[in-house]
């Protein structure tokens, strides 16, 4: 079985007073790892990439592996320059990451060439398999099912992590298996909205990369393990059950600042956790997350 299937957790780089919080870090992976998460991807956009030093990340690249026990590792590499991204190639790989996520960042608008021209380099460089990062709404760039056949072809692509797939069944089932007709059998399908993920993975996807998984796994981990023994009414029922937490990201502007104050609840993190300009959440909506948390029972 690919190591690109099942639940991968993405957790949150917590910071305190502008520093990483390496002890809330290392009892997130603790948390992943004792729940039992399929794999675990540092860095990615829950985890702060983007606004991190080339020592940070190279920091919270080697106290993932460290502490992830047997627990793969994939380590995001994004970032604007090139020679950027192929440095942190070299850090994770260095740190012991089982593989390596890549969104293509911009400031200036990328153009298709420009973005398989950045994948080429990449596999040409690492030496760890690629998970191809489609994050439109943080990236601002988007991909189309042409460009993922061509950067699906190349060497060293292992997965695509997609956005949110259609709310209806007939219509996600058709989506995904658009994109499998035109990439290579080895490349396993991720997708991600985690609102949509019970309908992502029943249609056929192989993974959830999840926001959620991250800091509460249990929950991101019923999903999934029912969708694979084939119960798929639970899957749903699970989802479903947590929609006032899936609208809360949409009523808050998205899943990262929800996230990270569900995290500050719960006492895995420090107090405003994420790194400046954002603010995160403000008192009154902290409580409305605290209500949630409470009324779903996640603090468990």
């Amino acid at each position: 079985m690919s190591l690109f299937t099942g639940l991968s957790a993405f957790p949150l780089t917590p910071l305190a007073y502008d520093q990483i919080d390496e002890a809330a870090f290392i009892g997130l992976m603790q948390r992943l790892t004792t729940a039992g998460v399929d794999s675990i991807t540092v860095l990615g956009s829950t985890g702060s990439y983007a606004y991190l030093t080339a020592g940070e990340r190279d920091r919270i690249a080697h106290l993932a592996v460290e502490h992830a026990g047997t627990t793969p590792v994939f380590v995001g590499i994004g970032a604007l320059r090139t020679s950027q991204i192929l440095a942190n190639i070299d850090s994770a790989q260095r740190a012991g990451a089982s593989g390596l996520l890549l969104a293509p960042m911009t400031y200036q608008p990328l153009t298709e060439d420009d973005v398989f021209a950045l994948f080429r380099t990449v596999t040409q460089h690492a030496d760890l398999p690629i998970i191809v990062y489609d994050n439109p709404g943080t990236t601002h760039f988007t991909f189309n099912t042409e460009l993922y056949a061509r950067i699906s072809a190349l060497p060293g692509i292992a997965s695509l992590k997609i956005p949110g797939v259609p709310a209806e069944p007939v219509k996600a089932r058709e989506h995904i298996a658009a994109i499998r007709a035109i990439i290579p059998n080895h490349v396993t399908i991720g997708v991600s909205g985690d609102a949509f993920a019970a309908t992502g993975l029943r249609a056929g996807g192989d993974a959830w990369y999840s926001v959620i998984g991250g800091t509460l796994p249990h929950s991101a981990l019923a999903i999934t393990r029912a969708i694979q023994q084939h119960r798929d009414g639970d899957a749903l029922q699970e989802s479903q059950r947590l929609a006032p937490l899936w609208d809360l990201f949409t009523a808050f502007g998205g899943s990262l600042r929800v996230t990270a104050a569900i995290a500050e609840y719960l006492g895995l993190v420090p107090y405003q956790s994420l790194p400046l300009p954002i603010q995160g959440l403000s008192t009154s909506q902290r409580a409305r997350v605290a209500e949630v948390v409470e009324a779903l029972e996640l603090a468990k």
